[in-house]
């Protein structure tokens, strides 16, 4: 990577002015400009201050870093090591607080590492092929052979998937091909005046959900930095109610004896092969 041109795209990216970055990184304006323009070498210091400055995520603070001929600062360990031990533990007691609600942990491009039971709901009819070991979120939500079909206001939600892949080029070029033109007046069900809610048809009704999500605000870790916890809550009590009866048939069974596929938890399988 060149240095120089990461530093100048990386600010720019951010509409920030020289003299605006230069101002968060306690540096001047002529500093910064020899920097970009490759006059002049950072110390190692300085490029960790521009990237806090910048609110880079720790992934691209290390791409910075090395930009610039100098080692990561930020590890990056596996989900299944012993080092993060801890946080599965965390996320496993957080999936099963929440049930019966559905939740699913993320990671930095989408894929699932793991899921409460209560997501089979969500998945039910899916292909087979978008579920399991390597599956990502973002696909399964707006994939033809996914949840698409049964999402009834599928054009104004896929918004909400689309803006959180914006930084995964590939994917978000993927996923756009699934998404219709949304219309100029969506209609009043499209939102709730605060969130735009998930309307999903299921075997249960038609479930009304919104979501919120949760990530480790003081992760230095590069993995744990990029997790995410999405958690789908009930907009009135019908879906609470759907939720509640497919979670007491029996683990989430939609049918006693009848597991189906996306029927996924901690007890099953470890974060990292969901």
């Amino acid at each position: 990577m060149d240095f120089p041109r990461t530093l100048r795209e990386r600010r720019t990216g951010r509409r920030l002015s020289q003299l605006e970055l230069a101002g968060r990184a306690g540096t001047t304006q002529r500093h910064l400009s020899f920097m970009e323009s490759g006059r002049s070498a950072p110390g190692r210091g300085m490029v960790v201050r521009l990237a806090e400055s910048l609110d880079l995520s720790l992934r691209e603070r290390n791409e910075l870093l090395l930009a610039a001929g100098y080692a990561p600062v930020y590890a990056e360990c596996p989900l299944d090591g012993p080092e993060l031990a801890p946080v599965r533990s965390a996320l496993g007691h957080i999936l099963e607080g929440h049930l019966p609600y559905p939740a699913v942990v993320v990671d930095g491009r989408g894929g699932i590492v793991a899921a409460n039971a209560a997501l089979g709901l969500l998945t039910d009819g899916a292909a087979p092929e978008l579920l399991g070991p390597g599956a990502n979120a973002y696909r399964l939500a707006l994939h033809p052979a996914g949840l698409a079909p049964r999402i009834v206001n599928f054009p104004a939600w896929s918004r909400h998937v689309l803006a959180a892949t914006a930084h995964l080029t590939e994917l978000h070029d993927e996923l756009a091909g699934y998404v219709p033109p949304l219309d100029a007046a969506p209609a009043a069900r499209d939102h709730l005046g605060f969130a735009v809610p998930l309307h999903l048809r299921s075997p249960f009704g038609e479930l009304h959900l919104m979501t919120t999500v949760t990530t480790f605000a003081t992760a230095v870790d590069v993995t744990l930095a990029e997790l995410r916890l999405e958690a789908f809550l009930p907009v009135d009590e019908p879906t609470a109610a759907a939720l509640r009866a497919y979670a007491e048939r029996g683990s989430g069974d939609l049918s006693p004896g009848d597991r189906r596929p996306g029927d996924r938890n901690l007890g099953d399988q470890s974060p990292g092969n969901w």
